[in-house]
């Protein structure tokens, strides 16, 4: 048994190693990723591309996100707990551009910078964004709608939510192309399936199928409903014109099937890694730029092989 002597030398030995791991740990900034969500192949894909600039740039990590992306509550749960942890930075993927704007004030008042990545935030708290230029890539959308469907006839579009940056941008940038270039072409309906569920984007699908006979074609604004459009085209025996956006497995397959027509991809990995490069900036103090652009592509069965595009999509 040990005595009281050794219990006090163990005590205080145990007390000096953890406070040299404590001043160890502080040596390696943390940084705190909250995502939109977790569950769709395009946020384990921005997870890869943050955990290799973490492995580079030598920072403790966290990824994490609500399984679903309409659950605002939950993300601002994880903001205050992430808070808790007093993080070097945070990267946020906002699901409400405005609800998270009072948390994130909390983070500005401690000192904590904050970089945006994927949807943006109503404010002006973020130093940073990392994200697509949601409006360009959709007009190159509308472009290949109007290609496709012979520059006339009645659209719609099928939209995974309207508070987020990116599902207001991508609606918007679809819209304003279709009213600037496409006079012949009207849209005549727009369905929000919050999140992008598949089953739900399959359903608003069949409905708007059923409540437009003329329809021509149909734009879906992410993985999500992208996923639930192939699915309810191909219930409903439609030949509508189908285009996606974002990548995932079964998107892939639609497109190599011809259920899709084709669909816009991001830079997923590169979204993930310029989030957490940035955030090492400003923790460094370095002068991060505003935004940061990570691209896009346009991909069918013509491209879908093609060694630029490939890597940008994830399975």
């Amino acid at each position: 048994m040990f005595n009281r002597r050794t219990l006090l030398a163990l005590a205080g030995a145990t007390a000096i190693l953890g406070a040299s791991s404590f001043a160890m740990a502080e040596d390696k900034p943390y940084v705190a990723i909250i995502s939109k969500g977790f569950s769709h192949q395009f946020w384990q894909a921005v997870k890869l591309g943050a955990e290799k600039a973490a492995t580079e740039f030598n920072v403790d990590m966290t990824f994490e996100g609500p399984d679903g992306e309409g659950a605002v509550d939950r993300q601002l749960d994880m903001l205050q707990a992430a808070l808790a942890k007093h993080p070097g930075a945070l990267g946020i993927a906002a699901i409400d551009s405005q609800a998270t704007v009072p948390v994130l004030q909390q983070y500005k008042d401690a000192g904590i910078p904050v970089i945006a990545f994927d949807s943006g935030v109503a404010s002006d708290i973020p130093i940073s964004s990392a994200s697509t230029d949601n409006l360009a890539s959709v007009a190159l959308a509308a472009d290949k709608m109007a290609e496709l469907i012979g520059g006339e006839g009645e659209v719609a579009i099928l939209a995974h939510d309207q508070t987020s940056q990116t599902g207001i941008e991508r609606r918007d940038g679809f819209v304003n192309q279709i009213k600037a270039k496409y006079p012949k072409i009207t849209i005549v309906d727009i369905q929000y399936v919050a999140g992008g569920d598949h089953a739900l984007s399959a359903d608003a699908t069949k409905t708007m199928l059923l409540a437009h006979p003329n329809l021509k074609g149909i734009f879906a604004t992410n993985e999500g409903t992208a996923i639930g459009l192939a699915i309810g085209k191909r219930e409903s025996g439609s030949k509508i014109v189908a285009i996606g956006y974002d990548s995932g497995a079964e998107q892939l397959a639609a497109i190599r099937d011809g259920t899709l027509a084709g669909s816009i991809t991001q830079n997923p990995v590169g979204i993930g890694y310029e989030t957490v490069k940035a955030a090492v900036m400003a923790i460094k103090g370095e002068a991060v730029p505003a935004h940061i652009d990570t691209g896009f592509y346009w991909y069918d069965k013509t491209n879908i092989d093609d060694p630029i595009i490939k890597p940008n999509l994830y399975e």
